[in-house]
């Protein structure tokens, strides 16, 4: 075993003559170019690698280990699905023996996390350049001489994605297998290259330790205004979360993994993860302009000739995406932490049309739409939906809890108290009726609310009930048609086809909150819509 390979003691992988330890990004370049088919270098500096089958994560795929020092705390059922210890250590011995076959080893040494109070070691070992640098960019990068006493980590992704799971494997759906263990403070994956898993792992297991230290883990984005006044923002797909923490007058904190302790904030990663379908320099000039040497482009169609990506081309898949430091984004503020948030924005995208603009939440209402997670899908958007469709992720990020929800939300509540931080329900979706006869409500009208917030204004507005689902509408907001702000006076159909659709959207809110009635208290319940 090499001199640098002395300190690494993950069991059964020999890494002698063959380990590629914390390469540089130029070497991962070098390595992934010669070495992985269909790799390339975009026009504009960054990687271009593919991942191969699978474009996107396989939640379907993803198990935790049933073990007796986790086995009380972890939320079972169809997101944490139960792997027994024996069939971990089999997906491990496949992995390993799969690595130990490869001519190249390549090991990342990061940390998640920017306190360094709170913050944990991790440890990548994979046998492509492009899963390295990868990671490279989402974990946060140790110093020298950070690396240098390093030392063992507390946890471990041992990716031998190229490789299947063999589906006799008691536990086993597929030949994918995304598989934690908490015990063994490892993460094996196999049957997918795709990266993303790999980021979302390490949120998965920030999840279960953080809350156990007793802090809050949060899937949302973050910014800071001029005066320390911290907002987040908390977003399913589509609803604006980026957009709208992307602000040249707020220092950007991070983009989607935060972690709320008694100090304040900090983001879990060292880098972004931005989708590029559609991408172009006029509408999100920083996530365009982050795309250059050390970046890490997946997936995208590019001119063989120029090197120069399409975009809009959707043929390998609509999720491509780009990893990328987070000092790549001009207005990052480095080191990626800030004080106790003033504002939270819950972010929905609701193609009813009948959810305001912006709302003003009681501390009960901020929990029952914060264990909601609601938004919905617009027709077309998927293969056989003709008409809105509610989507509901507990606490924003669903696929990534471990907890009960009900847990993080009661944890979000007593900081919420404690800092008596401002709450609000921001509709980025539909107004005057729903998808496909209203119209989705204006950027600048989202982005005047979010200034409003921002400014006190809508600290101090004036307010009015908002029936059925009983909440505190602002009677006006700067640059907003006051129309806009009740959609029971946008709505441009009958008075009775908005009794009709609201309560629609009411009654399913209330059979998606069956599943977390018997944690939640009466008052989180009631603060749901009443019909």
């Amino acid at each position: 075993m090499s001199a640098n390979a002395a300190a690494i003691h993950t069991e059964g992988i020999d890494f002698a003559n063959k380990l590629r330890r914390n390469l540089a990004p130029s070497q991962l370049y070098e390595d992934a170019l010669r070495y992985e088919p269909g790799t390339a270098i975009s026009s504009a500096g960054a990687l271009i690698a593919h991942s191969g089958k699978k474009t996107g994560r396989s939640p379907r795929d993803k198990r935790v280990v049933v073990e007796a020092s986790t086995v009380d705390d972890v939320w079972w059922g169809p997101v944490n699905k139960k792997l027994s210890e024996e069939a971990f250590a089999v997906n491990y011995e496949r992995a390993v023996n799969y690595l130990n076959t490869r001519d190249r080893l390549y090991v990342f040494d990061g940390f998640a996390g920017w306190d360094s109070k709170y913050r944990i070691k991790v440890r990548v070992v994979c046998a492509r350049a492009y899963h390295a640098l990868f990671m490279n960019n989402m974990l946060i990068r140790p110093s020298q001489e950070e690396l240098d006493s390093f030392g063992e980590p507390n946890f471990t992704i041992v990716n031998a994605g190229q490789f299947p799971a063999n589906r006799f494997t008691s536990g086993m759906t597929s030949s994918t297998s995304v598989a934690i263990s908490f015990e063994r403070k490892q993460m094996v994956i196999l049957g997918t290259e795709y990266a993303g898993e790999m980021k979302k792992g390490v949120f998965t297991v920030m999840h279960y330790l953080m809350p156990k230290a007793g802090v809050l883990s949060l899937h949302s984005s973050c910014n800071e205004g001029p005066s320390g006044d911290v907002s987040l923002f908390f977003g399913l797909s589509g609803t604006g979360k980026t957009t709208l923490s992307a602000d040249p007058h707020r220092p950007l904190i991070g983009d989607d993994e935060h972690v709320w302790t008694e100090s304040g904030v900090f983001n879990i990663e060292g880098g972004c993860y931005a989708k590029t379908i559609d991408l172009s320099a006029a509408k999100e000039p920083e996530i365009f302009n982050a795309i250059r040497f050390g970046s890490v482009l997946e997936n995208v169609v590019y001119d063989e000739h120029t090197r120069v990506v399409d975009y809009a081309d959707k043929t390998i898949t609509e999720n491509t995406r780009c990893a990328y430091p987070i000092e790549y984004i001009p207005n990052a503020k480095i080191p990626c932490v800030g004080g106790n948030p003033k504002n939270i924005v819950l972010l929905t995208c609701d193609a009813f049309g009948v959810l305001p603009p912006v709302a003003k939440l009681t501390p009960a209402q901020a929990m029952y739409h914060f264990i909601s997670g609601y938004t919905a899908k617009i027709a077309g958007t998927e293969e056989g939906v003709t008409e809105p469709e509610a989507t509901f992720s507990a606490c924003f990020g669903q696929p990534f809890l471990v907890w009960h929800p009900v847990k993080y939300a009661q944890m979000l509540a007593q900081k919420m108290q404690e800092h008596s931080v401002n709450v609000w329900l921001v509709n980025t979706g539909w107004n005057g009726g729903a998808y496909g006869q209203g119209k989705r409500i204006s950027l600048k009208y989202s982005r005047a609310i979010i200034d409003a917030i921002h400014s006190g204004e809508l600290e101090r507005a004036d307010y009015v009930n908002y029936g059925v689902f009983n909440l505190q509408i602002p009677v006006s907001v700067s640059n907003v048609p006051a129309k806009v702000l009740d959609p029971s006076l946008a709505w441009e159909g009958t008075p009775q086809e908005f009794t009709e659709t609201i309560a629609k959207l009411a009654r399913l809110f209330q059979a998606n909150f069956k599943e977390y009635a018997d944690k939640a208290t009466h008052e989180i319940i009631a603060a749901g819509p009443q019909l």
